[in-house]
């Protein structure tokens, strides 16, 4: 599908026109930022697998009735998707204690929470995408507070999916991203952006070996293997994949098994 004039560039997404009415083409870059914009990098072939695991991930949440914008993947690094305005709200769910909740509130990296919790930021770089409450949302119109329910319920019942999909795979997921938005075509409120190693905390089940963006932010080196790993877990990775490297996973060693 041809593609018309840039409408919109993120840090990691530009969104293109499309020749179709309310229907708009996501393309993801390499580009990797972190800190609200502080620290920036090109990691080469991030995109891809971005736009492949989001891909998947999306498409497995319409199979289950999660509405969202994706119509379908184009090619590595696009997608056909539904034109949405976007609540300026990031919804962060989170499962496991880590990040800037450790930092906040003091809490052990790793405490298990005994359910979901779910924070609410205000989508400003400049501002620091700071927390705000249900009421603040309100007050200023963001969404109403029916709004914020449906929402709110969404991110339980994807944070529901998402733990089975990942446990399956021995991945915990720790916490995550979303954004919502309402649909250009008739004004309902379906989830947008993406859901992928950059908007997710993602950690080996049996070494608790980070498998997402903080990678990057922590200078752990080996963020487009990590990617990947979460790819061949997923059984995706097996499309041919250009300009990106290939995992190199090490030689089976022999055990030895002493007879008794």
């Amino acid at each position: 599908m041809k593609k018309g004039k840039k409408l919109y560039e993120g840090k990691a997404k530009i969104i293109f026109a499309s020749a179709e009415k309310n229907l708009v083409i996501q393309h993801f870059k390499d580009d990797a930022t972190a800190f609200n914009n502080q620290k920036k990098a090109n990691i080469e072939g991030k995109g891809i697998l971005n736009n492949r695991i989001s891909e998947h991930i999306l498409s497995a949440l319409k199979d289950v009735g999660i509405e969202n914008h994706l119509i379908k993947r184009l090619n590595m690094r696009e997608q056909l998707i539904d034109l949405a305005e976007i609540i300026p709200i990031e919804f962060i769910v989170r499962n496991i204690v880590t990040g800037s909740l450790t930092k906040r509130l003091g809490i052990e990296e790793g405490t298990i929470l005994n359910k979901p919790l779910i924070e609410f930021c205000y989508k400003n770089d400049q501002l620091g995408d700071p927390l705000v409450s249900r009421e603040h949302i309100d007050v200023f119109g963001w969404a109403t507070l029916s709004e914020l329910n449906l929402i709110t319920d969404q991110c339980l019942r994807i944070n529901d999916f998402l733990q089975g999909m990942f446990r399956g795979i021995n991945i915990k997921l720790i916490d995550f991203k979303l954004e919502f938005g309402k649909r250009k075509s008739d004004g309902k409120i379906i989830l947008a952006d993406e859901i992928s190693p950059d908007t997710c905390r993602l950690w080996d089940a049996d070494t608790d070996k980070k498998l997402d963006k903080d990678r990057f932010r922590k200078d752990l080196g080996d963020v487009v293997e990590a990617y990947q790993e979460v790819a061949r877990r997923l059984g995706i990775l097996h499309e041919q994949v250009s300009n990106v490297r290939p995992i190199k996973f090490p030689k089976p060693t022999a055990v030895k098994i002493k007879k008794k």
